[in-house]
């Protein structure tokens, strides 16, 4: 299995909006992510700072590589682009992260 973690940023008074669109996501984007291999996807909030924080765990040999090019995903970023810091192409502005410490029991 792959993790994958990485930051977002949420614009100023959004942590609501935010949260209410995700808990309403829509069953089309939840399929893909699904057939993409996602196991689990976490995503947590520094409300002092409005930074996202999220991870996502892969099915061993899988990839979210081709995602960003799918017509749902650009459709779900236009929908969150009013709320969220983004690219010119309304993708989400995500810095990944280095995993440096893992506990398995």
């Amino acid at each position: 299995m792959q993790t994958q973690a990485f930051t977002m940023k949420l614009k100023p008074g959004f942590e609501e909006e935010y949260k209410k669109r995700h808990d309403e996501i829509w069953p089309e984007l939840q399929s893909l992510l699904n057939e993409a291999g996602i196991e689990q996807y976490h995503i947590f909030l520094d409300e002092k700072t409005g930074t996202l924080f999220a991870f996502q765990t892969l099915k061993k040999n899988h990839t979210t590589e081709t995602i960003p090019q799918d017509p749902i995903v650009k459709k779900w970023w236009a929908f969150m682009a009013d709320i969220m810091e983004t690219n010119p192409d309304n993708s989400p502005i995500e810095t990944p992260l280095k995993e440096v410490f893992e506990l398995q029991n």
